[in-house]
């Protein structure tokens, strides 16, 4: 991606201040464009924009709420001229099954997987049509196809991710606006650590996550960058032909079936 990809391009990137939205974030930034970085974390928007650099600026709000997300496209548009592109990369996991997830945590996790989706995207398709088109890019996950065990309001919210991108692709196809949802397998994020905390047992993290990789047909968890590669591509003019796809970004995981032949 050339130096000036985005230039001129006003971005917003929800859960832009960690993980695959802070990587996000730099690579739309680094490409010229004009990043309003969103988190509920005061600190962590300050210390991204810091890092960033001069095409980024900050905006403290909740994807759950709707005038967050409404004050976010407003000052997008006052900052930066107008709206291109929103990435959507807040997301939480959580683990439970059906029975013993609580429902404020199902809650929880619909409202900042999916709903925040739908809210951001609800005041910035609007600003979208007034620049003639734009990009709308969803992280998904793989566990959108396939589920581990334990982790049913996860993967369900996951799943709906790639429904909702579909219809809002051909509501939204005559605005020319591209939307498009990217599922990651694991990726070596503050989120991926925290699980790996959980579950590590005797193992280090940094071990309990090589582990992890290895489930994975390359070897290795994803990169934050290799993940934002793809979301910039796809929000990019390269990708105008590309739209209601959810595309695997997963290091062959989802090739791979669970049966081994005897060696």
């Amino acid at each position: 991606m050339s130096a000036d990809e985005f230039s001129g391009r006003s971005i917003i990137v929800t859960g832009g201040s960690l993980g695959m939205g802070r990587a996000c974030a730099e690579r739309f930034a680094g490409a010229g464009g004009r990043v309003l970085v969103v988190a509920n974390d005061a600190a962590s928007v300050d210390e991204a924009v810091a890092a960033i650099g001069p095409n980024a600026s900050g905006f403290v709000g909740d994807v759950r709420r709707a005038d967050d997300m409404e004050r976010a496209a407003a000052a997008a548009v006052a900052r930066h001229g107008g709206l291109d592109v929103l990435a959507c990369c807040a997301g939480i996991q959580r683990y439970g099954t059906v029975v013993d997830t609580p429902e404020d945590v199902w809650d929880d996790v619909f409202d900042i997987n999916l709903k925040g989706i739908y809210l951001a995207s609800r005041f910035a398709i609007p600003e979208m049509r007034k620049r003639g088109g734009g990009a709308i890019v969803a992280i998904s996950s793989v566990q959108a196809y396939a589920s581990q065990a334990g982790v049913a309001a996860y993967t369900a919210s996951k799943g709906a991710i790639n429904a909702l991108v579909r219809a809002m692709a051909l509501d939204h196809a005559a605005d020319n606006i591209t939307v498009n949802a990217v599922c990651p397998a694991s990726v070596d994020t503050p989120m991926l650590r925290w699980a790996a905390d959980l579950w590590k047992g005797e193992h280090s993290q940094d071990e309990t996550i090589a582990l992890w990789g290895k489930g994975h047909p390359v070897g290795r968890v994803g990169k934050p960058s290799e993940i934002a590669d793809l979301v910039a591509f796809l929000a990019s003019d390269k990708a105008r032909f590309i739209t209601g796809a959810d595309i695997k970004i997963d290091g062959g995981t989802m090739a791979k079936l669970g049966i081994v032949l005897p060696e």
